[in-house]
């Protein structure tokens, strides 16, 4: 469908734009494309064991460019097909039979999809999709996202903020070091997601190799298996029933899950620095906040990423649940589940996509920050007590206890304290020197640390 306006899911209505990039690996006519590709280079694979004769380089040539110039056309002949037999792998492999009818390669159409079961080929198509949809399009994604992260937080690493705990002023940070606490996180998500590595597999409609081994069994078929599944720069998992086991791939979408439950959590916490005061946004001309307020600037971004990041979960959690269990040697109730993936990664993708966008229109409000720190001098108290506890004040903590607990400290209490308290010089000097802007510990550094890792 290319009217977007009538599409049924936003993935392919409003955000088509934003998504189109995964459709070239988990729409329908990407599916059946590379499973073409995974049935002709098996047929290949047979040529060289010497079950039936060599293909030439001509031949070769030819099943390759059947698989480089598979259209639409191509597609929807195996739809044709499909709809009469209800079954998408039968309906490519008479696809396939019909393409080679009438060419040198003719002799060859009992060897396509030979001793295969379905799941071999579907295994090895989704397991591609995944790979390839991972490199091309979710790590750059992610990669591009941390960097405009650690952009903010290095233009941000020295704007002292109160920070809070249990929502409640606690002692200043950085907001450049707060961001970069979940580009810390981010990153190690992201290593993982990189190093993953995707099962396959190609052991037959039990897992035995029944079919092959009886067939032909000169032929070491777990060699073959793991050659073949290992050509695709995927690792092969030889134990299996009918359908592989789908925790390996459960895994890769539980670090998903995790990078975009980080992603949830930075996003609250960015929609309450906004609400607070603490970040500033762009005013756009052109852009409405409400239709009846006219004065609302709305953090419409990240409100988005929020929502789109939960609808992803959701699914990525249900993988989890669904994928894990299997009735027997197979039902087919994961069937309908796979094709969902797509779906999954583009919430996620939408999500990264609106948090960057929303980045792009915040700033800190330094006078905000500012006159936020100097307003509770209380917040030094940390370091205060802990100034007096090196000198050996063993009642420092209940002293400080007493001046601010459930109150608020201004400038001028907070010295008079210092002033009355009974320490030697250097050690009022000390405290004298504690300021709420100043009280950052090694937050710049920390985040110089984060970034440039």
């Amino acid at each position: 469908m290319t009217d977007t306006l009538h599409a049924i899911s936003p993935l392919d209505g409003r955000y088509a734009e934003a998504t189109a990039p995964l459709s070239g690996f988990f729409s329908e006519f990407a599916f059946l494309r590379d499973r073409v590709r995974v049935e002709l280079n098996f047929l290949a694979a047979l040529s060289k064991t010497g079950i039936f004769r060599p293909l030439s380089d001509s031949e070769s040539a030819q099943l390759e460019s059947i698989k480089e110039n598979f259209s639409s056309a191509d597609a929807e002949s195996i739809m044709e097909y499909e709809r009469k037999t209800r079954h998408d792998v039968k309906a490519i492999e008479y696809f396939l039979q019909e393409k080679l009818q009438g060419t040198s390669l003719e002799d060859l159409l009992p060897w396509i999809h030979f001793g295969l079961t379905s799941e071999d080929t579907n295994s090895l198509g989704q397991a591609i999709a995944l790979k390839e949809s991972r490199d091309k399009i979710i790590l750059p994604n992610l990669q591009l996202l941390i960097t405009n992260l650690s952009n903010f937080a290095i233009r941000s690493r020295s704007v002292p903020m109160l920070a809070r705990t249990h929502g409640q002023f606690a002692v200043p940070t950085t907001l450049g070091k707060e961001f970069a606490v979940f580009i810390a996180r981010l990153k190690k998500t992201h290593a993982e997601i990189s190093a993953f590595r995707f099962e396959a597999k190609l052991t037959g409609a039990v897992g035995n190799f029944n079919a092959l081994q009886s067939a032909a069994p000169q032929v070491d078929w777990i060699s073959f298996s793991e050659e073949f599944v290992s050509s695709f720069d995927l690792e092969p998992n030889l134990l299996t029933t009918q359908i592989l086991p789908y925790d390996n791939w459960v895994r890769y979408f539980d670090l998903i899950r995790l990078t975009n439950s980080i992603l949830i959590d930075f996003a609250q916490d960015i929609w309450r620095y906004i609400s607070d005061g603490t970040l500033k946004q762009a005013v756009v001309a052109g852009e409405v906040g409400s239709s009846t307020m006219p004065q609302k600037v709305n953090p419409i971004d990240f409100e988005n990423a929020e929502g789109n990041l939960g609808v992803a979960n959701s699914l990525f959690t249900h993988y989890a649940q669904k994928l894990t269990v299997s009735r027997l040697q197979r039902d087919l109730s994961d069937s309908t589940v796979r094709r969902t993936f797509g779906t999954a990664l583009g919430h996620s993708l939408i999500a990264w996509i609106n948090f960057q966008r929303g980045l792009k229109r915040i700033a800190p409000d330094q006078e905000k920050l500012k006159a936020e720190l100097n307003a509770h001098w209380e917040v030094v108290s940390e370091g205060a007590q802990t100034i007096l506890r090196a000198v050996g004040k063993p009642d420092a903590y209940e002293s400080l206890k007493e001046q601010t607990r459930g109150r608020i400290l201004t400038e001028a209490e907070y010295k008079s304290w210092v002033d009355a308290i009974d320490v030697d010089v250097e050690t009022r000097k000390k405290l004298k020197n504690l300021s709420p802007e100043s009280y950052i510990g090694l937050a710049i550094q920390l985040t110089d640390r984060v970034v440039n890792s």
